[in-house]
């Protein structure tokens, strides 16, 4: 396992994240500097709103060292707004909204809808022995998978959740579910 996992804490969920992967055994800080960014192992980047944290790490000083340290082969995760900042192509971001280009994606920002669309699913998901119960929020939708990534998991045949080296994107929020399974498949990929 990392030593340490950090969980972007600019905006969203963070805090779900961080507990449920210290449930799992994972020690865990709250990233908001670039200096707390250096000392971890790992990163969470949590769902919320892609363009505000876009902005936010812009602000904090910490969009560069974020794509150095994934440069340098850093494992995450990224939820929901997580996936479309790490995406390589985002296709109605604003102009000023920064793809980090971590993962080999295109991705719709909002694409399954706005709120008022948002659902629920059992998916299936590659390497779990029974259907995880995703929801989704404002999800982004996957329009283009590049050949290095590997499809985990589904929905209507759109990718939802997607791996590719040391980087794992989920179109849903796996931390409002009562299952840690996707975050301890997680944990497990990067050597947990």
């Amino acid at each position: 396992m990392p030593a340490t996992v950090g969980v972007l804490a600019l905006q969203g969920a963070f805090a779900v994240h961080a507990a449920i992967l210290e449930n799992l055994g994972a020690a865990t800080i709250e990233v908001r500097t670039a200096e707390q960014l250096a000392s971890v192992d790992a990163l969470v980047i949590p769902g919320g709103e892609s363009t505000t944290i876009s902005m936010l790490l812009e602000r904090s000083a910490m969009l560069e060292p974020l794509r150095a340290r994934l440069d340098e082969g850093l494992p995450v995760l990224g939820t929901c707004a997580g996936m479309i900042l790490l995406a390589s192509e985002i296709s109605d971001g604003r102009d000023d909204q920064h793809a980090l280009g971590a993962i080999d994606l295109a991705v719709t920002r909002n694409g399954y809808g706005r709120q008022i669309d948002s659902f629920e699913a059992d998916i299936d998901v590659a390497g779990l022995d029974a259907p995880f119960h995703a929801v989704f929020i404002r999800a982004p939708v996957v329009e283009r998978v590049g050949n290095a990534v590997e499809v985990l998991a589904e929905v209507d045949d759109q990718a939802v959740l997607c791996t590719s080296g040391s980087v794992t994107v989920a179109a849903f929020h796996p931390e409002l579910s009562d299952d840690d399974r996707i975050h301890r498949q997680w944990l497990d990929r990067i050597g947990g």
